[in-house]
This record gives C-alpha cells, structure tokens and sequence, in this order.
C-alpha cells in the first residue's frame, strides 16, 4: 500500500497528480478555484496556511460571497472530491485541518517537479567536465514540458512562479546549448534549440544557436529556413529585423550552400529568375540593403540620380490607430499596388511592420514623387473602403 500513496506531482505543462495506478489532472472538468487551492496547499506544504489566507487567493479581484468561510468550505470539498480517485479517502488524507488552518500531510511520500528541476539545475551548474554537467541538465530540461500551471497563469498568484521558471528555463538551454556544442552533439543542440523556441518563440539567441547547430550538421539549407522563418515572425509581430550577428550566421549558411564546385550553366541556372508576376522585385530586407551598396557605390563612380521612397501605412483618420488585421491586410494590399506600379528595374522591401523601402534607379526627385502619388492613387482607387492610408517621402540615395 505504501507504494501506491507515493504522489508524483506535475506543475510544469500541465498539473497532473499520481500513484502508479491513477491519476489526477487539471484538465479534469471541474472549477479551476479547486485546482488553485490544491496547488497552493502543495506549495506551502508542511505549513498550516489560515482559511482567511486561502479566501484572500481564491477571490482575489473578485466578489466575494456573502459568506466566504462556506464558500472555501464547498472548494474544500471539491479539492478532496477530486483527490478521491487516487485511493480510498485520499482527499482527507493528504488535506488536514488544524484549527482554522488547512495543512498538506508531509508524511505521505512527494515527488515534485518543481523541486527536481531546481534540483537538477543546480547540479549542472555545478564542477565537473561538460559531459558531467551536461546529464542533470538535459533531465532538467525534459522535465520542463510548459511553463508553470499554464491554466491557471492568468492568476496574480500564479504569474510570477511562471515567469521566474520561464527564466530559469531559458537560463538553463542557453548553458546546455553550449555545452552540446562543445562535446560535437549538434543534433542534440538543435533539438533543445528548436523545443525551447517552441515555449519562447522571440528568444532571438535561440534561432542563432540552432541555426549554428544546423551548419556544423552540413543542414546550411535547414539553418536558412529557420532565419527566413525568423524574420517573418520578427517583422510581423516586432516590426523590426534580426540582428547583425544572426543575419552573419544567415549568410553563412547562404554561402556554404554554395561550397560545391558547379558547372558555368548550373551557375547561371541558379541566377536565372524564376517566373513570377512582373513589376518590382520584391526582396527580403537583408537583400534589399546589399541592392541599395551596390546601387550607391555605382552612383559614387558614374553619378546619375537614384533616390529612394517610403510608403507608410496610417489609419485615415490621423487621431487613430489602425488594427492589426487591418494593418496587415492594407500592407499585402499596398503590396501588391506598388508591385504592378514600378518597373522591373525597380526593387522593394518592407522595411517595418507599416513601411515600404522603394529602390528607383535613374529617376529624378519629380518622378519619383510622380510615381508615388501614382500608387497613392492607385491604392485609394482600388481600396476605397480601406481605413489605411498609406503616406510617401522621396529622397535622394546618398553615394558611398
């Protein structure tokens, strides 16, 4: 019998109790006031926490009953309802009153995974060699399976246990990355990279350490996908591009692609454009920018004129802002607007989550101010519904 009372306790991910014959889980249809008191019991277990104390976290920022005693009273007895699956008067056992007070009985045997992945954490942060310090960090690791009772985490209790152990978490991956790297298991490396972007997905080091990872394993075309996805995410959600260290780590996953020795009409294959639709080349940012070196070194050799445009996007009203769906809508609208309105020769980028970079070759201020009033118009012509109104401003490319 004393086998079957040993609790296994699970707060990281989801909160789930166990025995090696049954099991407990937040997932569980009940109110989640029931599963808030059974973890703030666990959390302050050996202590008598007064029934005043747990009425305070159970209707924090809310109403409370005209008899709050009763009321903790009826949570009380669901929290031991719930515990009753794990064997005959579980509920009673594990919860004991004392007075006023309610207590966890320490007497029944706990494992928590709270307390093993300190544990764990502090064993690999520890002396030792890597491979010595690398297995408590890797257990540490796979325990962490979400952050701390994620049903729970809009809770004032509960917020900030989460966000020390998200912290602790990411602490922990970016001390076993490189100790991953160090003994040449980049595949492991990776995989922790990628697991840990799943829980924190704008940990910028995170992608850089994965796509590292990713080339030492011969994957340069892996490594590239992952800053392309990275960069999406940052200009959509952020506004703003990598930084200069992770765009490095891209092109040198762009240039080892290129390491094999290649026939003359495989090389031009390669360079060929592919079919598409006509009109400005669109191109990432980090493409955009070498154009624009190449364009203003050229213009310091031979002069001539280029100069660049910024389109932004605004709501119509200038004392609003625009929503997100709205925004985003308008800027693959306005997209598509300056696509058919320049010419091949011409190339394009968004440069932010509300602006387009325009690169016009050979055109005077006048026509380049002609040719953003003609995608203003165009825009309002084809979008007359459209709360956005995108804005322009021409200057000239200034020579290296």
């Amino acid at each position: 019998m004393a086998d079957d009372r040993t609790l296994q306790v699970r707060m990281l991910g989801d909160f789930t109790l166990c025995t090696p014959s049954a099991r407990v889980s937040d997932g569980d249809n009940r109110s989640k006031k029931v599963w808030l008191f059974l973890a703030y019991l666990i959390s302050r277990r050996g202590e008598a926490v007064e029934a005043g104390e747990y009425i305070d976290l159970l209707w924090a920022g809310e109403a409370r009953s005209t008899n709050p005693a009763n009321a903790l009273k009826t949570i009380l007895h669901r929290v031991r309802a719930a515990l009753e699956p794990l064997w005959p008067n579980a509920g009673r056992e594990l919860i004991l009153r004392e007075g006023t007070a309610y207590r966890w009985n320490t007497e029944i045997p706990l494992w928590l995974d709270l307390d093993e992945f300190d544990r764990l954490g502090r064993a690999g942060d520890g002396e030792g060699g890597p491979e010595e310090r690398l297995k408590p960090c890797l257990a540490a690791l796979e325990l962490y399976r979400g952050d701390f009772l994620p049903r729970l985490s809009s809770h004032p209790w509960v917020k900030p246990i989460a966000e020390s152990y998200h912290r602790s978490y990411l602490d922990l991956v970016l001390r076993t990355v490189p100790l991953l790297e160090e003994t040449h298991r980049y595949q492991e490396a990776a995989e922790v990279c990628r697991a840990a972007l799943a829980l924190a997905p704008y940990e910028e080091e995170l992608y850089r350490r994965r796509m590292e990872a990713l080339i030492r394993l011969g994957k340069q075309r892996e490594a590239a996908a992952v800053y392309e996805e990275l960069s999406k995410l940052f200009m959509a959600r952020l506004g703003a591009m990598p930084g200069e260290e992770t765009r490095t780590v891209y092109r040198r996953a762009l240039s080892e692609l290129q390491d094999r020795a290649l026939p003359v009409d495989a090389v031009l294959e390669q360079l060929r454009e592919p079919d598409g639709p006509g009109g400005a080349l669109f191109c990432p940012y980090d493409t955009f920018r070498s154009i624009y070196h190449l364009v203003a070194r050229s213009l310091a050799r031979s002069g001539g004129s280029v100069h660049l445009a910024l389109l932004s996007v605004h709501h119509k009203d200038c004392a609003q802002a625009l929503s997100r769906r709205s925004l985003d809508r308008a800027m693959d609208n306005l997209q598509e607007v300056i696509r058919s309105s320049l010419r091949r020769g011409d190339a394009a980028t968004r440069c932010s989550v509300s602006q387009f970079l325009l690169l016009l070759p050979q055109a005077s201020f006048e026509n380049s101010q002609t040719v953003c009033d003609r995608i203003l118009r165009a825009f309002a012509r084809k979008y007359p519904h459209s709360p956005a109104c995108p804005r322009s401003a021409v200057f000239p490319l200034e020579p290296n």
